[in-house]
């Protein structure tokens, strides 16, 4: 029995390294599908996003290629504030990050507006967006326009579909401050920030559909 259930492991643990990509730069190759369906699954309830490549197509293949690896599982929300946003995707995964790090985006035309339920990939300046997305939790038109040294707007590239709901109970007593600590997670785990804001929330979990 003990044999058997070794056994199993090892198929299950294969399975999962079979069904997430090598990290290697062929992974920047991997267009998305001109729309496609990712299912997170969090600490608060389900929600499902859908990606429409014509809307930022840059964005989308990253975002599918995050997906397909798995970088997003296990990652805090460690940005929710009411009314406004939440924001995610900075992976406890050491290993993953280093090499995601290295590889910014290029900047893109905004095609669709921040508008409520909304994802756009976070970003600081020209060419600077990595693996940080956040959703708009209402119509948000001045994120179409804000100018961050040099560069205009935030890029819508899908939207929530399907458990709105669910990420607008995201934990939002926090709010923007576990920002000032979320650097500590790339190289030290959520363990760092979960000390200070143990009610934080988390993506177990996402598939694609």
């Amino acid at each position: 029995m003990k044999s058997l259930l070794i056994g199993v492991f090892i198929i299950f643990t294969s399975t999962i390294a079979f069904s997430q990509p090598k990290l290697d730069v062929t992974l920047l190759k991997l267009k998305a599908p001109e729309t496609f369906k990712a299912e997170f699954i969090t600490s608060a309830g389900n929600f499902t996003i859908e990606v429409y490549r014509k809307w930022a197509p840059v964005a989308a293949d990253r975002f599918y290629q995050l997906v397909k690896t798995g970088y997003y599982n296990n990652c805090l929300v460690f940005r929710a504030v009411k009314n406004n946003l939440v924001q995610f995707g900075v992976s406890p995964d050491k290993t993953k990050n280093i090499f995601w790090q290295k590889h910014y985006l290029q900047d893109e035309p905004a095609v669709a507006s921040n508008t409520d339920s909304t994802i756009c990939f976070a970003r600081g300046g020209p060419n600077t967006r990595k693996t940080s997305v956040f959703i708009n939790l209402k119509n948000n038109p001045a994120y179409d326009t804000t100018t961050i040294s040099g560069v205009k707007g935030f890029i819508p590239f899908g939207k929530i579909i399907n458990g709105m709901d669910i990420v607008q109970q995201l934990n939002n007593e926090y709010g923007n401050e576990p920002m000032l600590s979320v650097d500590s997670v790339y190289f030290k785990g959520n363990e760092h920030l979960l000390k200070k804001y143990p009610k934080l929330d988390i993506i177990k979990d996402v598939r694609l559909l």
